[in-house]
């Protein structure tokens, strides 16, 4: 069987560096992608990947990198599209206290440029591949019962809601399509209270993912497998 191909947009740190990681450990092929041309530890990853690992500049708030990216890579095909890029601004930030441009900072990096990136780079996913998404459980409109991360998840929900628009004008492709919930995990951005360790989720992130192939339609899981309500 020829070797699977995954494209990790997101992967110079934190959950999309262990992805990129995990898949090369389960014997994948990696794309992953960081911003700028800086050395990252996905660099450093690569080095010792006995060519497995192939590494991308692309800023996806940037439209015109996202164009060159699609066409450095028109004559790939992939198993698996994952955009994990994100961002995220302070918990206790309400919406009548943020700033007209970090609201569009927020918005733009986690709803519009990961659907841009999609829609971009869908083509070169097999009929029988994966699309997903690095959202969260803060994305659930049904469950936000405790408040707080009020720009950050509207920003997760927006996603969500975009994915099931992409989903509406797809309804007869083959591919499965994801919206992923990685529990609370201890990166950078989710900070050192958070209740999971990277190895905690991301393994299982990668089970769940691969448990949707040849499952068309969209679904929104946490890490244990488990349908978030939307």
């Amino acid at each position: 069987m020829p070797t699977p191909i995954a494209l990790v947009i997101g992967g110079s740190r934190g959950l999309g560096l262990a992805l990129a990681e995990e898949y090369l450990q389960r014997g994948w092929h990696v794309v992953a992608t960081v911003r700028g041309e800086a050395r990252t530890r996905l660099h450093d990853l690569a080095a010792k990947a006995d060519g497995r690992l192939e590494v991308e500049s692309v800023d996806i708030v940037e439209p015109e990198q996202v164009a060159r990216l699609r066409a450095r890579l028109a004559t790939r095909r992939f198993d698996l599209l994952f955009v994990n890029a994100g961002v995220s601004n302070g918990p206790k930030e309400r919406v009548d206290g943020v700033s007209t441009e970090e609201f569009t900072r927020v918005m733009v990096t986690n709803a519009l440029s990961p659907m841009r990136v999609i829609e971009a780079l869908e083509s070169l996913v097999t009929p029988t591949g994966t699309i997903g998404v690095m959202s969260s459980e803060l994305g659930s409109v049904a469950n936000n019962i405790a408040g707080g991360w009020e720009v950050y998840r509207a920003s997760k929900a927006a996603l969500n809601t975009l994915m099931r628009s992409f989903a509406a004008r797809h309804s007869q492709d083959t591919r499965a399509l994801v919206v992923i919930a990685p529990g609370w995990v201890r990166t950078e951005m989710g900070g050192p209270n958070a209740a999971l360790e990277i190895d905690e989720s991301i393994p299982r992130v990668v089970d769940v993912i691969s448990s949707q192939s040849g499952k068309p339609g969209l679904r929104y899981l946490d890490y244990r497998g488990v349908e978030v309500p939307w």
